[in-house]
């Protein structure tokens, strides 16, 4: 999923003009001088805008937090934004669930479940006597009818995409009054795990997606405002005392873009978890309430940059030549000091990546690999092989044409304007002259996606899955997010071949181990054809209450309330697990 940020826009530079490039002593100072002015500016206005506001009255037993944006769907096969997951995580039921404090599968729906066929087939064994929130009983064919709704081509489920390895019909049908099998065309990897992203449906229900299994429902929902969910009077957990959970009676998940007036709230105790802070913020609320604030380490997701290499972009040929030259890109990668962005912009808060595994994911990460070292002499040196010379300041190719690039990013981002300020610095050591553009969010998917009208990309990819199958859309040179040439017919060099295949065999193996080699050579090939540029995995930061209990935080989506059936306000109940 691409994420962006919503912070102030940096200044962009098109076309020939020149770049300007501050020293790194400067440029940190500066950073750190424009936070305090920018963060008292943005208090005074939050204040304003605070005493604007007509506060209610709040439920006791209410938690409290905010979405960047509205969800765009309430319908659990139709997720694809971050807020839409969100409530998905906090209102649908699964079959199975991953523990994101484990990372260990654990039944819910499902009591019981057995793979078979070498991964192709799926039988569950269902949970009695479990009601949907409007008490419509819950069935087999309930699972059925979702399976098949699920992989229906016409519904375009996001979620179908991890079941689809190789085309042909899915077959899902009751086997007994409580139990369910379902048959896929071919083996799918890790398929018991797949189901974490599944919501069922109620077959029968006249309320359709709005019967829930989950512990919320949703109540009140009033667009570019709040969403008010209620405990869900039929939900089936019982804690080990009988309790009926969750424990909470209503969340209230409040739309707010602006991340200053999101925190001053939480400072004044009208929010309970800011479950996403930038990391000048945490530092910021480190020194005020020291005893809220949470680093979780690396996170999943990934801060990287990528070449365009689409045959049919409107680059001159000669470009297009650099962005498909290996000693280019990596050359590139080299020059650039990822331990200065995790110092300067991530102010410590951050891991420099490897590649496309942050260390937090242990079992897949191909312990091999390390992060590529910054040196300017070997990123010259790859340029001098690649038939590049430098004449005076500037960089010039074999023909000689200068070498000079733009790359784009997100508006509104501070920690990709600073790291662009960064990389902008560290090219100029090479003669290599970078012009920052930045795009609103939109413009920049269109120009990636469409009219591949870019030359270079600074983004961000929140991962949300440890298993790499889920990444089989960035890695096939056929899938629509293979970023850098995305969509082709047949693959277009050697290795993006190789690549291919190994997705594929990794996708259709039942071994772990041999899923792992698989994976472990297509982070190598990676590595060696840098396609693209891993920088760094930042760190999951993140603010919760004191008043909240039973907090227990994980480094996988939602990192703070993923056992959210189990949080109180003030006094504590059982286990948080």
């Amino acid at each position: 999923m691409l994420r962006s940020s919503s912070d102030a826009p940096f200044r962009s530079r098109l076309g020939n003009a020149p770049a300007i490039v501050p020293s790194r002593d400067i440029l940190s100072r500066d950073i750190l001088s424009r936070d305090r002015k920018g963060a008292s500016r943005a208090l005074i206005i939050s204040t304003v805008l605070l005493f604007a506001l007509t506060l209610t009255a709040q439920s006791t037993n209410q938690l409290r937090f905010c979405l960047r944006a509205d969800p765009k769907t309430f319908n659990p096969l139709l997720v694809e934004d971050e807020n839409s997951e969100t409530v998905f995580y906090l209102t649908a039921g699964v079959l199975i669930r991953l523990n994101r404090y484990t990372q260990e599968l654990e039944g819910e729906l499902a009591t019981k479940w057995k793979v078979s066929e070498n991964g192709r087939r799926i039988d569950f064994d269902l949970r009695p006597n479990v009601l949907f929130s409007d008490g419509t009983p819950f069935a087999c064919e309930d699972v059925a009818s979702t399976i098949r709704q699920l992989m229906d081509p016409a519904v375009h489920s996001p979620q179908a995409d991890a079941f689809r390895s190789a085309s042909g019909p899915t077959e899902s049908k009751c086997t007994g009054p409580s139990s369910v099998m379902a048959r896929f065309p071919a083996p799918v990897a890790s398929l018991a795990a797949r189901f974490d992203q599944v919501g069922i449906l109620s077959a029968r229900s006249p309320h359709k997606e709005s019967a829930v299994l989950g512990p919320f429902t949703v109540a009140e929902y009033k667009p570019g405002t709040y969403l008010l969910l209620r405990r869900n009077p039929n939900y089936w957990k019982h804690d080990s005392n009988g309790k009926q959970l969750p424990y909470l009676d209503t969340l209230r998940l409040d739309i707010q873009q602006n991340r200053e007036l999101e925190l001053l709230r939480f400072r004044r105790g009208e929010l309970d978890i800011v479950n996403k802070l930038d990391p000048e913020m945490y530092d910021r609320l480190t020194g005020e309430m020291p005893r809220t604030v949470v680093d979780a380490g690396p996170s999943l997701d990934w801060e990287l940059v990528f070449f365009n290499q689409v045959s049919s972009a409107p680059l001159p040929e000669y470009k297009r030549r650099w962005f498909r030259s290996d000693e280019f890109r990596r050359a590139i990668s080299d020059a650039i000091n990822r331990e200065d962005i995790c110092r300067v912009v991530y102010r410590g808060h951050a891991k420099p990546a490897a590649g496309p595994v942050s260390v937090s994911n242990r079992f897949w990460m191909n312990a091999t690999l390390k992060p590529p070292a910054y040196s300017v002499s070997a990123a010259e040196a790859r340029l001098q092989r690649d038939g590049f010379h430098r004449s005076g300041d500037a960089l010039f190719d074999r023909d000689g044409h200068k070498v000079e690039f733009s790359m784009i990013t997100n508006a509104g981002n501070k920690l990709h304007e600073r790291t662009l300020a960064l990389i902008q610095q560290d090219l100029a050591k090479l003669g290599i002259q970078l012009n920052i553009v930045v795009l609103d969010f939109p413009s920049l998917i269109e120009r990636i996606s469409r009219s591949f009208n870019y030359e270079s990309v600074l983004m961000a990819i929140t991962n949300v899955d440890l298993d790499p199958s889920d990444q089989m859309n960035i890695w096939l040179s056929s899938g629509a997010q293979h970023q850098w040439n995305p969509n082709q017919k047949a693959p277009e060099t050697q290795w993006e071949a190789e690549i291919d295949k190994l997705m594929q065999a990794q996708a259709a193996s039942p071994d772990m181990k041999q899923r792992k080699a698989y994976f472990d050579k297509v982070q190598q090939i990676l590595a060696e054809k840098a396609p693209v540029l891993f920088l760094v995995n930042p760190n999951a930061l993140s603010a919760v209450s004191t008043t909240l209990k039973n907090v227990t935080p994980a480094l996988l989506r939602p990192q703070i309330y993923w056992n959210i059936e189990r949080l109180s306000i003030g006094a504590k109940y059982v286990s948080q697990r």
